[in-house]
This record gives C-alpha cells, sequence and structure tokens, in this order.
C-alpha cells in the first residue's frame, strides 16, 4: 500500500548552483512522482519565498526543502535555523544536499534540525540515485505535513 501524498507535491530547491539546480531537476523528471520544483538561488530569497512575501506573494507552502549550504546572503545554516525555529515552518521536511563532508558542519545541521543531510554525489548517474532516494522515502513512503 502507498502513503497518501497531495497530488500537487511542492519541492523548494535552494541552490546557488544553475548546474547543481539544474541535475536536481533532470533526476525528478525521472522519476514517477514528478513534484512542482520551485528555485531560489539564495538564502534570503528562501525565506522571503516561504513567508510569500514580494515576488513569492503567489508561491505555494513547499512539502519538501532542499538546501545547499553555501549560500550567498544568509548561508545554510541560517536558512535552516530559521526554518526549524518558526512553528509556521518547523514541520516542513529540510534536507541538506550540499559538498560539505565536515563532520562539525554536519553534527550543526542535524542539531538544527535538518531531516537527512546528503553530500552532492560527483556524477549525474550518483546524483539521480540520491534524488531517487528522497523521491523514494519522502515522496512516496513518508506522510507530508500539508
Amino acid at each position: 500500500m502507498e502513503a497518501s501524498f497531495p497530488s500537487h507535491i511542492h519541492v523548494l530547491i535552494v541552490e546557488d548552483s544553475p548546474g547543481d539546480a539544474r541535475l536536481i531537476a533532470l533526476a525528478f523528471q525521472k522519476g514517477s512522482v514528478r513534484p512542482n520544483l520551485h528555485w531560489v538561488e539564495n538564502g534570503v530569497d528562501a525565506l522571503s519565498f516561504l513567508h510569500q512575501a514580494g515576488k513569492y506573494a503567489r508561491c505555494p507552502r513547499p512539502h519538501l526543502i532542499l538546501l545547499d549550504l553555501n549560500l550567498p546572503g544568509k548561508s545554510g545554516i541560517e536558512v535552516l535555523s530559521a526554518i526549524k525555529t518558526n512553528p509556521q515552518f518547523q514541520a516542513i521536511p529540510t534536507i541538506v544536499l550540499t559538498t560539505s563532508e565536515d563532520e562539525l558542519e554536519i553534527l550543526r545541521c542535524y542539531q538544527q534540525h535538518a531531516n537527512c543531510y546528503l553530500v552532492k554525489p560527483s556524477s549525474f548517474q550518483q546524483f539521480q540515485r540520491a534524488i531517487s532516494g528522497i523521491e523514494a522515502f519522502w515522496l512516496n513512503l513518508a506522510k507530508l505535513p500539508r
């Protein structure tokens, strides 16, 4: 039996690299769920998107967030902290997807209540496998808050 999930799943990608954002989108296109993807390039825009402020006023609440740590403006860890300390957003699963393998950074993300920490794979095949894993668990198996 499959888990019930919203018919229109929205995933917020917070990623400053257009190339990595494209890889994520391509990997999701290969999957079975095909969520609506929304991309912002920095931490300030990520928080504006969540608060539906300014140009993001009509944007939907995401069901899942993929968050890079190395962002211009507000860092990923600052965005993570803002998400997880705000009762309005803290239930949104937030997956850190970054290049850092630094143990202190990993610990800091989990201390800020990241739901998962993934190191960006180096090849598209591995990237696709990682996104397939995210899709399999977070978009098919897990029950997401509405």
